[in-house]
Parts: structure tokens; C-alpha cells; sequence
């Protein structure tokens, strides 16, 4: 196709889930929570 070069942003990230989710995200509780059921 024709028209001006632009660059795309990038397919894949680098970064893992645990870098991704704030730290004070109410996901991180959940986990805790379900790592405590999942271990018993």
C-alpha cells in the first residue's frame, strides 16, 4: 500500500503480568486469597 512509512507499535511485551499490575490493584488481594485455597 502506498502512503506515509509509519512504525507500528510492537506485537509483544516484554514485561510479565506481576510488572503490569499495580501494587495496590485489588487483583494482588484476590491472588493471596486464592493461593491460600489452592494450597490446602
Amino acid at each position: 500500500m502506498r502512503g506515509p512509512d509509519e512504525q507500528t507499535s510492537h506485537m509483544f511485551s516484554y514485561l510479565s503480568p506481576e510488572q503490569r499490575v499495580r501494587a495496590d490493584h485489588p487483583l494482588r488481594a484476590i491472588r493471596v486469597m486464592t493461593d491460600r485455597v489452592f494450597a490446602d
